[in-house]
């Protein structure tokens, strides 16, 4: 009998529940978390990717494949031809005759290569020139800077009334600091005017694409392609055409400067001004993601105009990124606040 009662149903008092529990209501439940604000992941990753440096032994690997299958290559070719020849004269010597254009255009490529990276060096060494100038106030420095930039852009048809301005008013400059602000706004404002709207136009792409396309790595893919494709436009604009490699070379040095300095990196005050007044941002994380991989656009393409500039940014002349970015996606995504 006391077993039967040991195994009997149990019976819970249901108004044993706490009274705080009891009384959870849903205006006094927690708060929803607030949504994890965008960072820009597309931008990080592709400013890593073009910023990392190949190893050495990498750098060995393929320097070594590259020239592995340039002799296979070269002494099949040989053979191939060598055999043609042997067998049938005539056909031989036209093959012959077209791995000799191959070579040839091979060769083109190699020496516009080479141009690439002279003038890119050039455009270093004016740029060395003319922080020396200012910095020393040597006007003998400063006016061989100007005679080189003047000589640089001797041959461009757009810039022929700035040229006649400028030479106007060259000889009535005593200093290096007013010779130098001279030259700044007569020949290098109206390229920076042309620069900024590529960098505008490659931030557009890249936040347009990161809202609207939800592939995975498709951001990534965008952000990537259209940075290398606008700093090697800033780079034109200012008469350091890059080839291939070169475009490479400067989209690295562009990258690795803002990895180093940490420019990459989302801060509070950048979310909170291009954030601020754009309702799609904040109620979507697609559009946040893609204003502020927009926002890291603009602020390589400003890194690359100073990377390409023949001389550095005066003063109060270095672009604003929130007002590119802003000029850039101004009824994109909405209105801004200036807007």
């Amino acid at each position: 009998m006391t077993e039967q009662k040991r195994r009997g149903p149990v019976m819970i008092d249901l108004d044993d529940t706490p009274k705080a529990e009891a009384e959870v209501r849903p205006d006094t439940a927690p708060p929803v978390p607030d949504m994890v604000a965008p960072k820009g992941q597309a931008m990080q990753i592709a400013a890593t990717l073009a910023a990392r440096r190949p190893s050495r032994l990498a750098r060995w690997f393929w320097g070594l494949l590259m020239t592995v299958l340039g002799t296979v290559v070269s002494v099949a070719a040989w053979n191939f031809v060598t055999g043609l020849i042997a067998q049938t004269p005539w056909l031989g010597w036209a093959v012959t005759a077209l791995l000799v254009l191959f070579a040839l255009v091979c060769l083109a490529i190699v020496v516009k290569e080479v141009a690439a990276f002279s003038r890119l060096a050039r455009m270093d060494r004016m740029h060395h020139l003319a922080d020396e100038a200012r910095v020393e106030k040597d006007l003998s420095k400063a006016r061989d800077f100007v005679t080189r930039l003047e000589t640089l852009y001797r041959a461009r048809s757009d810039l022929s009334w700035h040229r006649d301005r400028f030479a106007e008013r060259r000889e009535e400059q005593f200093d290096a600091d007013s010779l130098m602000a001279l030259a700044e706004a007569e020949l290098i404002a109206p390229l920076d005017a042309a620069a900024l709207k590529e960098v505008e136009a490659a931030a557009r792409q890249v936040a347009t694409v990161t809202a609207l396309v939800p592939l995975a790595f498709a951001d990534v893919i965008a952000a990537m392609t259209s940075n290398i494709r606008m700093i090697r436009r800033v780079a034109e604009v200012y008469g350091g055409r890059s080839g291939t490699l070169g475009s490479l070379r400067l989209t690295r040095a562009v990258m690795t400067h803002l990895v180093a300095t940490g420019a990459v990196a989302v801060g509070d005050d950048m979310i909170g001004s291009v954030l601020g007044g754009n309702v799609l941002a904040r109620l979507s994380r697609r559009f946040g993601e893609g204003v502020v991989n927009g926002a890291l656009t603009a602020r390589v393409g400003v890194a690359a105009m100073e990377v390409c500039r023949p001389m550095p940014f005066g003063e109060g002349r270095r672009p604003k990124v929130t007002r590119v970015l802003q000029s850039a996606l101004t009824g994109l995504f909405g209105e801004g606040k200036e807007a």
